[in-house]
């Protein structure tokens, strides 16, 4: 990983590149985070939200994110969306049990990307919307211990999540795919989060 105690100058540095991101999966409770972070750091000249259906904000932060519904089962024909952004975002997540173990990332590798970061988090430590009871006792659980004693191998909070991922793309990095587990993203989400608020 490369150096991280200039994250602040990364950041002015990326910000002065005038770049633009799409965020794909902004309805999910990281994409609202990291769509959340993206906008609380000012980075991108032009964000936009690609998804299934058109989102609502009302707050006037969001006023200015740009918004492409597709349909992800004919996305050859929505290429236009996807095109003249410098970095993009998936958060079209699953749980480890959904997920077929290592494929998604063989997939990726063999979409050629200049970069690309995955992001392999532990237990979110979020409110979700849809219900799933074990995930709920094991975050409350997780939630309380993480106040006594240093678990971040079992967790990540989801604010640390989303910071690390906007902290990544301004970091320089020689590798075309990196694997970031939950103790890298404990340690980039935590770069400098007080000032950035």
């Amino acid at each position: 990983m490369a150096e991280l105690e200039n994250i602040q100058n990364l950041r002015e540095n990326f910000k002065k590149q005038n770049k633009s991101c799409f965020i794909l999966g902004a309805s999910g409770a990281t994409g609202k985070e990291l769509l959340k972070e993206i906008l609380k750091q000012q980075l991108f000249s032009n964000v936009t939200i690609i998804g299934r259906r058109k989102l609502t904000f009302e707050e006037v932060a969001y006023q200015n994110v740009n918004q492409q519904v597709v349909d992800f089962e004919k996305l050859d024909e929505y290429s236009a969306a996807f095109q003249g952004h410098d970095v993009g975002f998936c958060c079209l997540g699953t749980t480890k049990a959904k997920g077929g173990a290592g494929e998604a990332e063989v997939k990726i590798e063999e979409l050629n990307f200049e970069r690309c970061t995955i992001f392999k988090p532990a237990l979110i430590l979020c409110d979700r919307e849809e219900s799933r009871p074990l995930e709920w006792c094991a975050r409350k659980i997780l939630g309380c211990l993480s106040h006594v004693m240093s678990i971040t191998a079992l967790s990540v909070p989801i604010s640390t999540l989303a910071r690390a991922m906007v902290n990544n793309a301004v970091i320089p990095s020689d590798k075309k795919v990196e694997l970031l587990e939950n103790k890298d993203i404990h340690v980039i989400g935590n770069q400098d989060e007080t000032k950035t608020s």
